[in-house]
Order: structure tokens, then sequence, then C-alpha cells
């Protein structure tokens, strides 16, 4: 059958797609979705002015989460050029900074954003909206003990506090379209771009003496998933949109969580062929060298940050396997070979491409 071709309100021609907008779309999971769902959907990418762009296969409209003007003017101009139906909002914009505790960006930004925004959408026919959430809003666990969606939340700092709360807003907004929370895990590919497992790949690759130390429990890890794999579950969550309970939350991550002492000695071997050697101390004197660091110059390890040291999290994706179909194909652990392998490649390019100083 012949694919239906219409004209827009401006005049261009463009295939007859359902809209699908993104904000954030510049980023790093924005740019891999434009690139994946603009085979099906006409895409439109909501993001600040100037770089990075989105893909070339969707349009980027300028976008300030925090001026309601300026939201208002996007949304106009998503209006006139794609009607005000849209089949699914993919909201992926918020800030994150590992280098402080408390930002009064998390408000500015994640919350107060958010409901700007959603206070826009209200004059648009929306078919369903998703929030990118994060498992950090999750009470830590035990190895061995899995987090499901209905455990209990707990954050210590302020980004995944910005995330419980604009959970909570979107469950209490008055919305008229169903939402879907993706409590994605940290995010990695095959070059990388993981903030804490790049500065940990770092600190052996470089043999510091940091590297040797930790003010955790080395036998607790964190959870990890693949960009492709959130790409896969994004997708599904928008195929299955008809199908999901509305303010249903899906835990998005890799079922089993390598441990800090497993990632240790997995990368020493990688680089140097052998297990890396790593010590616990206890976390008062971790943070007083933490401190120290800091008055001196603007290291990744940041004094708040010993408090969470050696949180455990073990996600159970059961859900998401039920109603989106989805499971990951990735495992970190399979992937970090690749990681290393671009690494030894071509140090200068690794640490560029990965926003790491030497």
């Amino acid at each position: 059958m012949d694919e239906i071709i219409e004209h827009s309100e401006f005049g261009a021609r463009k295939e007859n797609k359902e809209t699908i907008l993104i904000t954030g779309s510049s980023g790093l999971i924005g740019f891999s979705l434009i690139e994946r769902l603009s085979k099906k959907y006409r895409v439109v990418g909501l993001d600040r002015l100037g770089p990075p762009y989105p893909p070339l296969q969707a349009e980027c409209v300028n976008f300030d989460i925090t001026d309601e003007k300026a939201i208002d003017a996007a949304m106009e101009r998503i209006r006139y050029g794609y009607g005000s139906k849209i089949a699914s909002v993919i909201h992926l914009a918020a800030y994150y900074d590992f280098g402080t505790k408390d930002s009064p960006k998390y408000q500015e930004i994640n919350v107060k954003g958010t409901e700007k925004f959603l206070r826009q959408l209200q004059d648009f026919e929306v078919g369903q909206f998703i929030f990118s959430s994060s498992n950090l809003i999750y009470k830590p666990t035990e190895p061995g003990t899995k987090l499901n969606e209905n455990c209990p939340v707990e954050a210590n700092w302020g980004y995944p506090e910005s995330k419980i709360q604009t959970e909570d807003l979107i469950k209490e907004h008055s919305i008229n379209f169903p939402s879907v929370f993706l409590r994605i895990a940290g995010v990695y590919t095959d070059y990388g771009h993981s903030i804490p497992i790049l500065q940990q790949i770092k600190r052996i690759y470089e043999k510091q003496l940091l590297g040797h130390f930790y003010s955790g429990d080395v036998n607790h890890g964190d959870v990890f998933v693949h960009l492709e794999d959130v790409v896969n579950a994004i997708e599904n969550s928008v195929e299955r949109r008809q199908e999901i309970p509305d303010q249903m939350a899906f835990n998005i991550g890799e079922p089993t969580s390598p441990t800090y002492q497993e990632l240790q000695d997995t990368i020493g071997n990688l680089i140097h062929g052998k297990d890396w050697e790593t010590y616990e101390i206890p976390k008062p004197l971790a943070k007083a060298g933490a401190w120290t660091r800091d008055l001196v110059g603007d290291p990744f390890i940041k004094p708040w940050m010993i408090d969470r040291s050696g949180a455990h999290y073990e996600l159970d994706v059961s859900r998401a396997k039920e109603h989106l179909d989805w499971e990951p194909k990735h495992r970190v652990m399979d992937t970090l070979p690749k990681m290393i392998t671009g690494l030894k490649e071509n140090p200068d390019q690794w640490y560029a491409k990965n926003n790491l100083e030497k």
C-alpha cells in the first residue's frame, strides 16, 4: 500500500505519521531515540538553543523548560507545524550534576519545569506522557534482594529527590492523558559514557593511588543498563501505549548488579593484566580526604558522596518484561572489554569522547 503524504499547514510535504515529542532531544538517550523512532513517527526534538543538536531526522524546536512563555512559544510552533494531536511525549530533559549534592536547578528544571510543561500540554491531545525517572529513588537494598516498583523510596541528595517529587507531581497533576514512569539505571554505551564507570576506569588506567581505596562495602554495587536497551524500552512503551495502565512504573536496568570489587578486578585485568587491589577505608577518613582534595582542586569524589558510597541496588525487571515485552540484551560486565579496547586503541580520543581530562 502506498504511503500517504500530506501537506503541513506551512506548506512542507511530509509523511502522514503520528507525532512524537522528545524533550532533552540532543542528549545521549534523546539523540539515539530520534534515530530509532523517526523510522515510524514524525519526531520533534525540544531542547535548549545551541549545540549539541539532535539528529537531522527531527526538527529541533528551541525549548527553555524554566520559562513558561518559551514553552508556550515552542508548543505553538508544534501546533502550527504538526497539529494538536501527539501520540507520545517522552520527557527526558533534566538537570544532573555529580559535582553538587543539592542545587536550585533540581527544583527549577526537574520539578517546576515539568509542572510548567504539563500545563502547556493540556491544550493538546496527548496519547501518552513518558517520564524518565531513576532507580536512585529507591531505598538501597542488600545483595540478593531485588527492588520492585512498589519498594520504598528514599533520597539523600538532590537528583533522586527531584525525581521522586516529579513523579508525585505527575500523579497528582490534573492531566488528561496517561503517564508512564521509567526508572532507568545508570546508562552506558560500548564506548563508556557512564560517569561512575568512566571514573573507575580512569583511576585504574592512570594507576592512581586513590583507585585502590573505597569508602563503601566493596561487595555492594550499582545497577546499569546499556543505551540500546533503554531505547528499546522507550520504543516498546510507545508501541504499547494503548495497553499500559495509567501511572505505571517500570524498572529499566539489568537484573544483575556487579559489585565494586568485581568492577575493579575486571577493569584491572583488562588494562594491566591482574586483579586490582582494593581496600575499604572508614567513611570519616574518606570524608576528610575528599574535603581536603576539594580545597585544592576539583576532584570527582566530593565529601557528600561518601555517605552514599556502598549503596546497593538490584532491580526486579519482571514488570517490564510482562507489560513492555522488554528485558535487557546487554550486560555491563560483557561490555567492559569493548570500553577498554576503545581506551587502549586511542586514549586521547577515548578521553575526549567521554569528556574526561587527563
